[in-house]
């Protein structure tokens, strides 16, 4: 039931989407009769910034309804192939040009954090925040002990309420469509959003993120392709997070990059291979690596290095995903689309019972006109697209717990294209996916398991013979049991047959008694009706019987 708190932020929303006039992003012929009902009902309210472009419009409507739709700003403004040029780079103002709280109040929260007051911790503290993202603000400062540049993150005052309201809206919303619309049933909202609210949820605490990007960092450590800034663990709480200061290029400024000859094509590429050993190496990945939270070190131009901040959001995944992933995508590659087919039942992301020829004609039917593309030039993102629409004719449900690595793979390839637009995706990807393959089952892998679980095996080999005998015991023990159970219930199907036989007869025996009696003939009813009353006695205690 949706309470006075999401009506409130319903109509919140709304206002605003009457206030900016996004309307206009819908064209006039398709623009539902449901929304000029909603125009008549709320008539007092006008477009307020007709003066501004539609983009424009567009971000700052997205900023003024806070966190969770200033992330949907900042995935889209990397989709270049998705949206005009002109709304990405409105968009991509949303990565961390977000408007900063008061650093006064980033100082309350900082010292309400550590229960200490801020000159007892830091010198040199910046008031005006370095940078500014949907759920926090960084601030400059240096560590009194020991004076190492460190930046503090530190959280929103109040965003917690926000955030509760807008994902109660979004689940009430979810659940309608789940129940009224067919379709919807098949993209399992409910679970989507369930999953999103268990990220933003994380996102929130900053100790979590500081466990991420300690993890991230040792599974990088002296890596060519990635570096994650240092975080002292002493100096963070809920809150606050303190990291080690970083020196880099934003990502998205190509012309700072190419003023300084930067190997774009190996960024690019070092890119894509940093996103598949996250996944499939370490199954851990940063799930939030969109241009705001990425740059490029200064040092080594021609070796460039990226560097990823911001690890509030992660991924895993198992090792039964993993594998479906990289034997899906091999197979993409492969145009093996038997192979695809063959894996979407294999792992009930769709009916076992679809027809498998059927479904690997309609992907192929999808996939090969873009296949006729020079493979640079092909979009995964629009594979996907594609391929999600021709998934409704074979009830392919959203599986939840990829949903954070498909929105990955796609901040990853639009940034790769924008720094290298020639960038073959498919080309860079494919070699390690085979070589991940192949080492899962050479006899390193299989020597590395084994030692493994070797400590395991060495610590329960004394018990395996006492349980042995008594997995036989038991076995014995449960085969006696199943005969006297066999045993029992053929009694009872004799049992059982008897008392249908007896009331048969009295059944029968008290028809014919009826009709007789309806003659008149009293001494031949009785010589009936007897017999009738035995055979309806003794029915009665068979039953009680069993």
């Amino acid at each position: 039931m949706i309470k006075i708190k999401e009506l409130s932020r319903l109509y919140q929303i709304q206002k605003t989407f009457i206030e900016y006039g996004l309307i206009e992003l819908v064209p006039k012929a398709q623009r539902p009769k449901s929304y000029w009902i909603l125009r008549l009902c709320l008539f007092w309210l006008r477009n307020q910034h007709a003066h501004l472009s539609l983009p424009e419009r567009l971000r700052l409507s997205l900023q003024s309804l806070g966190p969770i739709y200033i992330k949907l700003g900042q995935m889209l403004s990397t989709r270049r192939d998705l949206l005009a040029p002109i709304y990405a780079d409105q968009l991509a103002h949303l990565q961390d040009n977000v408007p900063a709280f008061s650093g006064d109040l980033a100082i309350k929260q900082i010292e309400k954090s550590f229960q200490r007051p801020i000159d007892s911790l830091f010198d040199d503290f910046d008031k005006v925040a370095l940078a500014s993202a949907s759920i926090a603000q960084v601030h400059t400062a240096t560590l009194k002990e020991d004076g190492r540049e460190v930046v503090i993150k530190v959280t929103r005052p109040g965003i917690e309420k926000t955030i509760s309201a807008d994902l109660q809206l979004m689940k009430w919303f979810a659940g309608l469509l789940q129940r009224f619309l067919k379709d919807a049933k098949r993209l399992r909202p409910v679970e989507v959003i369930r999953e999103y609210e268990k990220t933003i949820v994380d996102e929130l605490d900053l100790m979590r993120e500081g466990a991420n990007a300690i993890q991230l960092r040792r599974n990088f450590l002296n890596s060519k392709l990635l570096y994650v800034p240092e975080i002292y663990s002493d100096y963070c709480t809920k809150d606050a997070l303190v990291m080690e200061r970083i020196y880099g290029i934003p990502v998205s400024d190509i012309d700072a990059l190419k003023a300084q000859n930067t190997n774009l094509k190996l960024l690019a590429e070092r890119g894509v291979e940093a996103f598949f050993t996250q996944v499939f190496r370490d199954s851990f990945f940063h799930a939030d690596m969109h241009p705001g939270n990425v740059f490029v070190s200064y040092e080594h131009p021609e070796d460039p290095l990226w560097i990823g901040i911001d690890c509030g959001i992660v991924g895993t995944l198992t090792n039964e995903d993993k594998r479906y992933l990289a034997e899906n995508f091999l197979a993409f590659f492969n145009r093996d689309y038997r192979q695809v087919a063959q894996l979407h039942i294999d792992s009930e992301w769709v009916p076992s019972d679809t027809p498998v020829e059927e479904f690997e004609f309609a992907i192929r039917a999808v996939c090969e006109p873009i296949f006729e593309k020079p493979l640079s030039e092909i979009s995964f993102a629009q594979v996907l697209i594609n391929l999600f629409n021709t998934a409704r004719r074979f009830n392919m449900q959203v599986q939840p717990q990829l949903v954070l690595l498909q929105k990955t793979l796609l901040y990853i390839e639009g940034l790769g294209r924008q720094l290298y637009p020639q960038l073959d995706l498919w080309d860079t990807a494919k070699p390690f996916l085979e070589n991940w393959m192949r080492e899962q089952v050479s006899p390193k892998t299989l020597v590395n398991k084994l030692k493994l679980k070797a400590p395991f095996w060495l610590e329960k080999l004394p018990d395996i013979p006492e349980l042995v005998y008594h997995n036989l015991a038991q076995t014995k023990q449960v085969q006696k049991q199943q005969k006297l159970l066999m045993q029992r219930l053929n009694e009872q199907q004799s049992r059982n047959s008897k008392n249908q036989v007896i009331t048969a007869l009295a059944v029968t025996l008290s028809i014919i008694s009826a009709l007789v009696y309806l003659q008149d003939d009293g001494k031949i009813n009785l010589y009936l009706t007897v017999p009738a009353v035995i055979s309806w006695v003794l029915a009665w205690r068979f039953n009680n019987k069993l």
